[in-house]
């Protein structure tokens, strides 16, 4: 039987160079971080462990865009936004077979090390599956190995959270399905974070047609299939330290107590690589931003005649820092489309906003920008004490001051602000 859309299908279709093999002890992060820049997913060996392992399999935007099958941010923002507000349960098959039971538990899984002082090997692409109360969530979480039959998770204050508390509240664990190595569509759709009732495997559904859901071996969750690895355990009522870990912005995380994660077995699928997103890198940064980004253009266009991109920057983890291109009606609709960014996504701390001839994805034209028709005194906006991101090591308690500059023209200014041009060449640099 067909397996539908699979990071294995993705990866051929896309294309990708052979790594040859990599060790876990900062191998494969080396290499995940030389060649990101180049836009090509990465396929590896991890020394120790059976079958390959991919990486920078999203680390560009092009990429991006043929996971979901879009040909511009905003056709892809726009499938993403219906397929959040269209998703809907569909067929969930028996447990697949072709799955083999790894005997030697978490030791078979390619937990890397990826920085110096990380409190342990890490997966970094793991989904976690859970059910309760008549409602399923699929969500992203890190995962770091203790033993054979041991993790600690990173649990946010998000659904599995709060799913988690329900079920301590009752005394229990809570059973989790973990899968790595699924199509990356699934991976955007675990962080898009929809509310509560809104399953988003359901939403991966709508962004990769023809995706499969299965029940899980133990517990029978609704897990993407095909994945490379499926790991069964329980989320525990006792807490162990986690971390450090280097996130998004390329900082040290904190070591928190977080849930000791039981491990009851785990399988493998045949053909299908295990992937392993680079902390603080393109990819990660990709994943994390591109939901919100979507969540930005929908806000902003309601207050704005026209949103031409936005941009959640790599250099900010693709979290803390927007860059927003539109279009004016008025002038002022820059400070509205700056608050609207700020209400659509709580942990942005900084907003610049452009006019369409500025390439956000060009820091120098973003600062020419800037430097050229921001005035701080009129364009500048100040927010104090309001919350940020825990990912913010400046941040005092995740209270932070947020920024928004209006880097536009006055409307009707002529060509006191054009950029000046050169007939037949495209200029890159300061200046555009």
């Amino acid at each position: 039987m067909a397996r539908g859309p699979s990071l294995s299908g993705f990866l051929e279709r896309v294309g990708f160079e052979d790594a040859g093999s990599l060790s876990p002890e900062f191998g494969v992060s080396a290499r995940l971080y030389e060649t990101q820049g180049r836009g090509v997913p990465q396929v590896f060996r991890v020394e120790g462990y059976p079958g390959v392992s991919a990486g920078n399999v999203v680390a560009s935007r092009r990429l991006l865009l043929e996971a979901v099958g879009a040909g511009s941010d905003v056709e892809a923002y726009r499938l993403l936004a219906a397929s959040l507000r269209d998703a809907a349960p569909g067929e969930v098959e028996g447990t697949p077979g072709g799955l083999s039971r790894a005997e030697g538990g978490l030791e078979e899984v390619p937990f890397a090390r990826f920085y110096e002082g990380e409190g342990g090997p890490y997966v970094t692409s793991s989904i976690f599956v859970a059910c309760s109360g008549g409602a399923c969530n699929a969500s992203i979480h890190r995962l770091m190995r203790l033993g054979r039959w041991e993790a600690v998770a990173r649990l946010v204050p998000r659904h599995l959270y709060h799913m988690y508390r329900e079920a301590r509240r009752r005394g229990e664990d809570l059973p989790v399905s973990i899968v790595v190595g699924v199509h990356p569509a699934v991976l955007l759709a675990a962080a898009s974070s929809p509310p509560l009732g809104v399953f988003e495997v359901d939403v991966a559904r709508r962004l990769a047609p023809g995706l499969r859901v299965v029940e899980s071996p133990l517990h029978g969750n609704p897990v993407p299939y095909p994945f490379s690895v499926l790991i069964e355990a329980r989320l525990t009522g006792e807490l162990v330290e986690e971390g450090p870990f280097v996130d998004a912005t390329g900082t040290l995380d904190r070591v928190r107590r977080q849930p000791l994660v039981k491990v009851e077995a785990v399988y493998r699928l045949d053909g299908e690589p295990f992937h392993i997103i680079l902390p603080a890198g393109m990819e990660h940064a990709n994943l994390m931003g591109f939901p919100r980004e979507a969540q930005i253009w929908e806000s902003v266009s309601r207050v704005v005649p026209r949103v031409a991109a936005v941009r959640l920057t790599p250099a900010s983890g693709g979290w803390l820092h927007a860059v927003i291109a539109l279009e004016k009606n008025v002038d002022g609709d820059a400070k509205n489309a700056i608050m609207a960014a700020f209400a659509a996504h709580p942990s942005l701390k900084h907003v610049v906003v452009v006019d369409t001839d500025i390439d956000v994805d060009d820091p120098a034209q973003v600062e020419w920008a800037i430097a050229t028709r921001f005035q701080a005194n009129r364009d500048l906006v100040v927010i104090h004490g309001a919350r940020g991101s825990s990912l913010d090591p400046s941040a005092e308690d995740s209270l932070t001051s947020k920024v928004g500059v209006d880097a536009t023209a006055p409307l009707g200014a002529g060509e006191k602000f054009r950029r000046a041009r050169i007939p037949g060449v495209h200029r890159r640099g300061p200046g555009g």
